[in-house]
């Protein structure tokens, strides 16, 4: 039977002391502790295992370990990191956009998304429709709750939601499609356009 886990949290100045203690060099102590208070112990330590002497799980530091070296991985880390994001949203609002786009000019439906006629699977449209209104419920966009105290219609139109519910959710809308030759333009757009 697992143990429960007993471990308290430990404030950065008394982990500054525990890591000089297992053979980390670090120069400028109050930089270092600055540091564990704004990254947290948790995430920065990832960042030290890199340095452990085998075996690691003794939590020994190579003789060259420096927090220095650990801090320009997790720099490394993070800059990465935000170049990937930047990246995938270009290709996140380029997908919601084909999607909305290609459908709407085949269909001149603005409500497709909502529209039973476009799917094959009734009870996968259930539940994209109870996402898309859970979503509507959540938001504070500005465009939905204009169009909600403007418009009757029980669900804005697609460009509306499209922007406002998970891209893994847009999948499923995509999948559950039963136009085969639409899916097949929509798959094709993806495939071959410069758009990322």
């Amino acid at each position: 039977m697992p143990n429960n886990y007993t471990k308290q949290c430990a404030l950065p100045q008394n982990l500054i002391s525990l890591l000089k203690k297992r053979g980390l060099s670090i120069i400028n102590e109050p930089k270092a502790e600055s540091y564990l208070w704004s990254i947290g112990y948790f995430r920065f330590s990832a960042y030290l295992r890199p340095l452990y002497k085998e075996p690691k799980v003794n939590h020994v530091f190579k003789d060259d370990a420096t927090f220095e070296k650990a801090l320009n991985m997790y720099r490394f880390d993070r800059k990465l990191r935000l170049l990937l994001f930047n990246e995938i949203e270009k290709i996140e609002v380029a997908i919601r956009s084909a999607l909305v786009n290609i459908v709407n000019s085949n269909t001149n439906d603005a409500f497709w998304i909502t529209n039973i006629n476009y799917f094959h699977n009734k009870q996968a449209l259930n539940n994209s429709l109870n996402i898309i209104n859970t979503e509507i419920r959540r938001t504070k966009e500005d465009f939905i709750i204009h169009f909600q105290k403007t418009y009757s219609n029980a669900y804005p139109p697609s460009w509306m939601v499209a922007e406002i519910v998970p891209l893994g959710s847009l999948s499923t809308i995509y999948k559950n499609l039963h136009n085969y030759s639409l899916k097949k333009s929509l798959s094709t757009f993806w495939f071959t356009n410069q758009c990322f």
